[in-house]
């Protein structure tokens, strides 16, 4: 399969100065998806400026034609399957169909305790997320689904006319451990992973480069008992967080290299953030999009 380039565009500006120019920009770029984040806050930018995923993803849908939309990644830390899948069939049904959902079992950050609740142990969020997944495929795919289960319950939730996509949108499933990847086995159409994080502040780039042949490794066999074969799911690296940090976008030959290492591990989408000044994913804006435009041909 030929390699992927989609982006990241953080809903840190105001629609109509310049966050839709950068969707816009995106479509016009040749990116294959454009992603955002679906928090609260998110680290450094917790005390300025951010804006919802799924509205911004509506009003990106609205301003574009071709480009696939995607959230990475939505998780249960503030969000109820019921309602979440409510908002996923109007967003498919406004986009055309364009939506992949990214999602995760979640992490400790600012989400994990916005509504009030202590953090979830690590054992919690995989209970959780081992939930609300499948209920949240039952109510993309049925049109009416009752269930009680421990942390997520639907009382004859009602979803018609359901996806524009068949079933439903996609599933692209951010996991590392051993239960996540086995809900990626089987409900996902995509894996997603940052590499091992770590490796972060300590590691080479080697050294990620083998911690991703072994997740690579791990989804295989998870896959494989769960009856599917690796190859059906699309296997996507958010850039970034790995020991390589913002050098891959410092140049277009760094990144075809960058890109072409870890397409032989076996990745078909690499997601690369949009430039924002004076924060961790800065970066030149002119080299940006001449990767956008050029690299994938270096790759063929």
């Amino acid at each position: 399969m030929s390699l992927r380039l989609s982006t990241v565009i953080l809903p840190y500006r105001r629609w109509h100065e310049g966050g839709r120019s950068a969707w816009v920009r995106a479509e016009q770029l040749g990116f294959h998806t454009a992603y955002t984040y679906d928090h609260l806050s998110w680290r450094s930018f917790r005390d300025g400026p951010w804006f919802g995923a799924i509205p911004t993803l509506t009003a990106a849908a609205a301003a574009t034609d071709r480009l696939r939309l995607g959230t990475l990644v939505t998780s249960p830390n503030f969000r109820h399957p019921v309602t979440l899948a409510k908002e996923l069939v109007s967003l498919d049904d406004i986009s055309g169909g364009r939506v992949t959902l990214g999602i995760g079992a979640g992490g400790t950050g600012f989400d994990a305790t916005a509504l009030g609740q202590e953090p979830w142990s690590p054992r919690e969020r995989a209970d959780r997320f081992a939930e609300f997944v499948p209920l949240l495929d039952r109510l993309l795919t049925e049109d009416a689904v009752s269930s009680e289960g421990r942390f997520y319950s639907a009382h004859e939730a009602r979803n018609i006319p359901g996806c524009v996509q068949r079933p439903r949108l996609p599933f692209a499933v951010a996991a590392t451990g051993p239960r996540g990847l086995r809900l990626a086995a089987r409900y996902g159409q995509a894996w997603v992973t940052t590499g091992d994080p770590k490796l972060y502040e300590t590691g080479t780039p080697e050294q990620s480069v083998a911690a991703l042949r072994g997740q690579i490794g791990k989804l295989t066999e998870a896959c494989a008992a769960a009856g599917r074969d690796i190859a059906e799911l699309d296997k996507v690296l958010l850039t970034g967080f790995t020991p390589d940090r913002g050098r891959p976008l410092a140049s277009l030959d760094a990144f075809v290299d960058f890109a072409g290492r870890h397409q032989e591990l076996g990745f078909t989408e690499i997601v690369i953030h949009w430039p924002i000044p004076d924060s961790v994913f800065a970066a030149d804006e002119k080299v940006f999009e001449r990767i956008a435009m050029e690299a994938l041909a270096q790759l063929d």
